[in-house]
């Protein structure tokens, strides 16, 4: 393989070029081989994909009449073996004489993905032998060889890149540095996330002294409370938290801040990252946390569902029979506010609630769908953003928040369940709640977890009246929230996210003509709150357990 006075290597010239293959997602690979094939590769392949290729007619040493040695082990051992790896990993021609003496042949593509761990340990009842099983070591180990020697070896690991390597080689008889480069930082990248997955998973799990599994979290400091004990397994002592860029953003949340947009990698697409934008501008990085709002709100409810958000806070939500009648409600709670706005539906937009929509400017819509006519419909706003998520349900995942130099996490603060909350709630006033009120109470609960505390939301038949949010003294949430409201408090209700310290609170929303208010209790002035209630003839329910949102 000496190099002539050209620079070229003669005999890299004359010998058939080698390629490697072993696939667990056998998407398109009998396709790819076959074109490999009649370009003239020499193709080795493991297992299941020899068998595949064999099976489709296409030509393939299996590997281990390449090294001579089976596979072995139910096929734990069948890749690790210096006649694959020094042929992946030599360079040409400084190791040259070294594979002629050995009798080995360099090898000049891979084409390699990974057993299917991440999908494994998602399905229920999985065990860890099964999610063992499912750890790839012979992948990892080339792939990484591979990309290691991009200089020499175009590698494969993503079915979607096939037709691209294939052009190239047609046309040129190799593929590119740039492309081999752009393979091999998508190879680590890959090797990476899988390695994160199999980390974090391993760090999620305890076993007692059989092996077994159990549920009590590692490394538990002595007096640790049993409310710390509760969900451990959630917050390994080490977690890795693989991105990958979705979009450069045209600017943060002011023009002179740069900012991107990036997904998890540890699971499938869903959610905002998983919508489908089907017009308008691209979008900003405050749209996409508004959006986010819209999104996991609209999610709360089970009856059809539209918020308006504003700045990352709702202006209105409402429920109602129909998704038109919802959305107006939502709208005109806070007409003023929503304009400009985000809205978020749960449920797939039709015309004439595309009609609606089009009478007001806003800036975006959530929704898992949108029918064709109202997609003619609000075709004529082309700036307006439409973001369709399918009808996947919500994911429940860690909630991260970045602090200097960390991060905090906690579990989310799941859906309601608002029959569960009816039967952990109490009534501690002497008039009860009527049937129209418990309804009223629920929906204004559910709405005040979504709203920045102090929050306070005051709402009738479904519909948010007022909210006060963000505010750092309650009393004044609660007169933001009556004042928006204004005459139509009258008989309405009222929800606390946290409780009432002092009964003003109570005073003031009677005076308003709140009929009913619902808050978690737990103030040393639960009494004086529960007697201001009574005095002016309200309803009052404590839930036992608060939705502060920082």
């Amino acid at each position: 393989m000496g190099r002539n006075e050209a620079g070229d290597t003669s005999n890299e010239q004359k010998r058939t070029k080698q390629a490697l293959i072993s696939v667990s997602d056998k998407r398109g690979i009998v396709e790819f081989a076959r074109e490999l094939a009649g370009l003239g590769f020499h193709l080795i392949s493991t297992g299941g994909t020899a068998k595949a290729l064999e099976q489709a007619g296409v030509p393939v040493q299996k590997v281990e009449d390449l090294t001579g040695f089976p596979e072995i082990m139910d096929g734990r051992v069948k890749t690790l073996h210096p006649k694959v790896h020094a042929g992946i990993l030599a360079r040409l021609p400084l190791d040259e004489a070294q594979l002629e003496q050995l009798g080995i042949e360099p090898i000049d593509l891979v084409v390699v993905n990974l057993y299917p761990f991440r999908e494994t340990i998602a399905r229920s009842g999985v065990t860890l032998e099964q999610a063992v099983e499912q750890i790839d070591i012979g992948g990892p180990s080339m792939l990484r060889a591979a990309a290691k020697n991009f200089a020499r070896v175009t590698v494969v690991v993503n079915p979607g890149r096939y037709p691209e390597v294939i052009g190239e080689l047609r046309e040129q008889g190799d593929t590119s540095p740039a492309t081999r480069l752009r393979l091999a930082r998508e190879v680590f990248w890959h090797t990476a996330v899988y390695d994160t997955a199999i980390a974090n998973y391993l760090y999620g799990l305890n076993l007692d002294e059989k092996g077994s599994t159990v549920d009590a979290g590692p490394e538990v400091a002595p007096g640790t409370s049993k409310l710390e004990l509760r969900t451990p397994i959630m917050f390994p002592n080490r977690l890795a938290l693989p991105l990958a860029k979705v979009a450069g953003l045209r600017y943060g949340e002011n023009p002179h801040q740069q900012a991107a947009f990036y997904r998890d990698e540890t699971g499938s697409p869903y959610g905002l990252v998983g919508a489908r934008q089907l017009q308008g501008k691209e979008l900003s990085f405050n749209n996409i946390l508004d959006l986010d709002a819209a999104l996991r709100i609209a999610s709360e409810f089970q009856a059809t569902a539209a918020v308006v958000i504003k700045h990352n806070k709702p202006s209105g939500v409402a429920c109602a029979p129909s998704l038109i009648e919802a959305f107006r409600n939502a709208r005109d709670a806070d007409a003023e506010a929503a304009y400009g706005g985000i809205i978020g539906l749960n449920r797939t937009v039709d015309r004439v609630t595309a009609e609606a929509i089009r009478e007001t400017f806003f800036e975006a819509v959530i929704a898992p769908d949108f029918s064709e006519e109202a997609l003619l419909v609000l075709g004529s706003k082309q700036k307006l953003r439409l973001l369709a998520t399918g009808e996947r349900a919500p994911r429940q995942e860690l909630d991260f928040k970045r602090v200097s130099g960390g991060f905090l996490l906690q579990e989310p603060d799941p859906v309601m369940d608002l029959e569960q909350v009816i039967q952990s709630s109490r009534v501690v006033t002497r008039r009860e709640p009527k049937a129209n009120q418990w309804d009223d109470l629920l929906f204004a609960w559910a709405v005040a977890k979504h709203v920045a505390s102090n929050g306070i939301v005051v709402a009738s038949s479904d519909v948010t009246l007022g909210i006060g949010q963000g505010q750092v003294s309650r009393i004044d949430a609660v007169n933001i929230a009556l004042a928006k409201a204004g005459a139509r408090a009258k008989g309405a209700v009222l929800a606390s996210d946290g409780f009432l310290p002092f009964d003003d609170s109570v005073r003031s929303t009677a005076a308003a003509g709140v009929a009913a208010i619902i808050q978690p209790g737990g103030s040393l002035r639960d009494q004086d709150a529960i007697e201001a209630a009574d005095a002016t003839g309200m309803v009052m329910v404590f839930t036992g357990s608060r939705h502060f949102k920082h």
